[in-house]
């Protein structure tokens, strides 16, 4: 009887670890992809482009990345996790390069939508980031669009 119960906790499967920086990140960024239901291409793209030049990876490497990313943002059942890992180890002027990378992953479709805005008002409670600081990012992203 007690080798059974021993057996039902030795088969709980283990918790895997906890991401690191570069994952947590594209994870991140994955979940703004995904926000507003479905992830176009230009927005994978524009995950790995951001992923490749942050990083100082190829874009096959940053790619990859990417998807490990996705992977990890359908796993965690909460944003919490995706973000304590940037919160505890990036510099706040870091964070918000963070949030100004969602903005560009979020307005690589084209389109802004309500639940994209609601997810970068999340993201910046959870990595600390003041609403102007915030602001101004987006602002930084849509000029950057304005003159292309």
């Amino acid at each position: 009887m007690f080798e059974r119960l021993a057996s039902i906790f030795t088969d709980i499967p283990r918790e895997r670890a906890a991401p690191d920086g570069r994952e947590a990140f594209a994870a991140v960024l994955m979940r703004a992809a995904s926000a507003d239901g479905q992830v176009e291409g230009t927005e994978h793209a524009m995950v790995a482009e951001l992923i490749a030049r942050r990083f100082g990876m190829t874009l096959a490497e940053a790619s990859e990345l990417a998807e490990s990313g996705a992977a990890l943002a359908e796993r965690a059942s909460d944003l919490v996790s995706l973000t304590r890992v940037i919160k505890d180890t990036v510099p706040y002027e870091e964070r918000i390069g963070v949030i100004e990378a969602v903005w560009e992953v979020i307005y690589a479709d084209g389109v802004r939508c309500d639940a994209e805005a609601a997810l970068v008002r999340k993201l910046c409670g959870l990595l600390y980031v003041e609403d102007r600081d915030a602001g101004l990012a987006r602002q930084r992203v849509t000029q950057r669009l304005d003159e292309t």
